[in-house]
């Protein structure tokens, strides 16, 4: 079978590493790829928005899957594309449509959504720049502190949580008529805040039923304790220690199974991942956010603790036959440590050469902002590495992910040191 993936973070990296190991895959392509990628895959020089160059890969290269690993591909409709293209409807994609991805494309759709098909959620109110007075008459009424999402994707870092008033009131003018998010800001989601820890869960559809993998916790800001800038994930850890069997069984039933016939009840042709944030107050589940892939940096703890042939899993997911499979999941704990650039997630440095790739060691090395220039590797993103290691439990696959870390080197490296502090 020949498979083409989309994107060019670990997440796509861990995807390739997962299919490599199936017995029927043939060619294996990404597009773009990374410096890891290009190792056991093929890299393909094509823009993930590019449909017309996606087009062509597939037909050359005889595509037989197609697996698109990030959100706007899918939010621009990429999924709907290659369906109505009689050329192309042959291929197996996963991959919602065009409306499903509006879960993550659009906040004030997907908290719609969440309300219609009674799905625990805090409250909320949409605002746009004509109904900006009341958004801050708004903000006037409910409690500190003040929840602001932009409305459209911004790479997970389109949400401010602020305790002062009169700093939200400012943000919000920002975000409405200073284009602080571009156009995924041209509307605000205003929510109420929910105070408790937070988990990833993942479930496949395919349309017809669904079926939930691994979930994870992962950790978005890039100071140690939780603090400054959310960025689009520093580390992850699954399993999560606080979700016990009875916490999970309350995700299923309060939240999965009425996301998975809200789907199908408002017929939303949807064939793919749908990632759940979650969080937990005191002992309830409620969701924060939809996205409609599978999270990065939570792939690189969860693919691995699946045992069975993923390709398997990604083929019958594209043809309706979920129900045919049985997860058989490695209990071991998995700990992700992601290694940025300097700067990150603000201006970085690119360019800089990444040294120690290629000692022996305990880990799992997966790449994501990196590439090849003259024999070297070195980085081109802002999220550089993912280091994950497994044991027992998660405070020894940290510490194992850590000691891999102290081999690892390029200019302005940074990562948290304190992941699991919360556990």
């Amino acid at each position: 079978m020949n498979v083409l993936i989309i994107g060019s973070g670990a997440r796509e990296h861990a995807f390739c590493s997962k299919i490599k190991e199936s017995k029927n895959i043939n060619n294996l392509y990404v597009a773009p790829g990374n410096a890891g990628t290009a190792k056991i895959a093929n890299n393909l020089d094509i823009s993930v928005s590019d449909f017309k160059q996606i087009k062509e890969a597939l037909l050359t290269k005889k595509i037989n899957l197609l697996i698109v690993g990030p959100e706007i591909p899918l939010i621009d409709g990429l999924a709907d594309f290659i369906k109505r293209d009689p050329a192309l409807n042959s291929i197996l994609v996963v991959g919602p449509s065009k409306t499903g991805a509006m879960l993550e494309g659009s906040k004030d759709f997907s908290k719609e959504f969440m309300f219609k098909h009674k799905i625990p959620t805090a409250s909320y109110k949409t605002f746009d720049a004509s109904s900006l007075e009341e958004g801050l008459d708004y903000l006037e009424k409910i409690p500190s502190p003040y929840v602001l999402k932009a409305d459209g994707p911004a790479a997970g870092k389109g949400v401010l949580i602020l305790k002062d008033l009169s700093k939200a009131k400012e943000e919000l003018s920002n975000m409405l008529t200073k284009n602080k998010f571009g156009e995924s800001g041209h509307k605000v989601v205003i929510e109420g805040f929910l105070e408790g820890i937070e988990l990833s869960c993942f479930v496949l559809l395919d349309g017809k039923s669904y079926l939930t993998l691994p979930s994870a916790k992962d950790y978005k800001r890039i100071g140690e304790g939780d603090t400054g800038l959310n960025t689009g994930g520093m580390g992850s850890i699954s399993p999560v220690p606080f979700a016990s069997k009875e916490f999970l069984s309350k995700i299923e039933e309060k939240i999965i199974k009425p996301s998975f016939r809200g789907i199908i009840k408002d017929k939303i042709d949807y064939v793919g991942f749908l990632f759940i944030g979650i969080i937990k107050v005191k002992d309830e589940p409620f969701v924060i956010e939809y996205n409609v892939r599978m999270g990065d940096p939570e792939t690189q703890v969860v693919l691995p603790r699946i045992k069975n042939d993923f390709l398997d899993i990604m083929v019958k997911t594209a043809s309706g036959q979920l129900s045919n499979i049985n997860l058989d999941i490695d209990e071991n704990s998995y700990a992700n440590v992601v290694l940025v650039a300097g700067g990150y997630p603000e201006k970085y440095q690119k360019g800089k050469e990444i040294k120690g790739l290629n000692r022996d060691c305990e880990s799992l090395i997966l790449h994501a902002g990196t590439k090849k220039e003259a024999n070297k590797i070195v980085t081109s993103g802002g999220r550089v590495l993912s280091v994950i290691s497994k044991s027992t439990e998660f405070k020894s696959a940290l510490k194992k992910s850590y000691k891999t870390i102290e081999s690892i080197d390029f200019e302005g490296k940074y990562y948290r040191k304190d992941l699991g502090f919360d556990l």
